[in-house]
């Protein structure tokens, strides 16, 4: 396999990259170090991956990559780019949403014409569903996003359709549901609660903290990528939740249990965009690419927290 991989410092692009790597396959990363959070954190995810010998980085947009040149040889592309977040994506940031989640997958879609590419998986977002679907949610259901960052995720899967139908892409789109685990994003939730744990600083919780998630550990979401690359169904769009649907207050239990200490929570009005509930059917990828999480909540809290410690105390 010779595998794209966008998005590649990020928190999940460089875990998936580690993957396909050990597996033996040769993986050109490319990521443009988008400021959402700091450079310097995106650079340590990059460490392991740029002294492997069969790794290769490129620093670029999407669109102004050489793309013709990058897919020649190019067997598998795992698009993973995109700018994140729920909350930042209103107002007058909704153009960078455009630019890095639509306007780049297009791009990506339109050089993989007429290629080798043997598959194309966008990684997309339980964002898309929003909060009248029913749960579990299949993906069958109607989408209705919450957030300007949904639709966005909603149009580049919109996109993959399109490009496999009319040009013969070989698209397979996976929603991930909350990911989580060693290297998350600094604005993440859990990230949140665990540095304030450590450090002894105050948690900001929004809303009442009843609402519930599909939490999916970083090594399960990346080795359902991975199997998407060599056993998805074209066309196909699947669901990644990792089984441990549970309320952001039992997360903050754990996390209290995990620092012996008592934490300071503050609590604030629930955020525009944020969904209530989200849970996963996940039947069709386990019967298509043989998806099967195997991290528990606890476990898998357990390592980021070990994680974030340690690079705290690095710091």
């Amino acid at each position: 396999m010779n595998a794209l991989v966008t998005g590649v410092a990020g928190f999940i692009g460089s875990t998936l990259a580690g993957r396909l790597l050990d597996q033996g396959a040769r993986v050109t990363g490319i990521d443009c170090f988008t400021d959402y959070y700091p450079r310097a954190m995106k650079e340590a995810n990059l460490a392991t991956l740029v002294t492997h010998p069969s790794f290769r980085f490129l620093e670029s947009t999407i669109q102004a990559a050489d793309l013709g040149r990058i897919l020649a040889d190019t067997t598998h592309v795992f698009h993973l780019a995109a700018q994140a977040g729920v909350r930042k994506s209103w107002g007058r940031g909704f153009q960078v949403y455009t630019e890095n989640n639509i306007e780049a997958t297009q791009a990506l879609l339109e050089a993989c014409v007429g290629t080798r590419v043997e598959k194309f998986v966008y990684a997309s977002s339980s964002s898309v569903y929003g909060d009248d679907t029913p749960l579990p949610m299949r993906e069958t259901a109607l989408p209705a996003p919450l957030s300007p960052y949904g639709v966005t995720k909603l149009a580049a899967e919109h996109l993959c359709n399109l490009y496999h139908a009319n040009h013969g892409v070989p698209c397979v789109s996976l929603r991930y549901f909350t990911v989580y685990g060693p290297r998350q994003r600094p604005d993440m939730a859990f990230h949140r609660f665990m540095r304030a744990a450590i450090t002894s600083q105050p948690i900001t919780l929004y809303g009442d903290g009843e609402q519930t998630r599909d939490f999916t550990f970083v090594a399960d979401a990346a080795a359902a990528t991975a199997n998407a690359g060599t056993r998805g169904v074209p066309g196909r769009v699947y669901n990644i939740g990792g089984g441990s649907r549970v309320s952001v207050n039992q997360v903050l239990d754990i996390v209290a249990r995990l620092s012996g200490s008592r934490l300071d929570i503050r609590r604030e009005d629930k955020q525009k965009g944020d969904m209530r509930d989200t849970y996963a059917d996940t039947t069709r990828a386990r019967a298509d690419i043989g998806f099967a999480p195997t991290v528990s909540i606890e476990e898998g809290l357990g390592a980021e927290y070990a994680w974030l410690a340690a690079a705290l105390d690095r710091a």
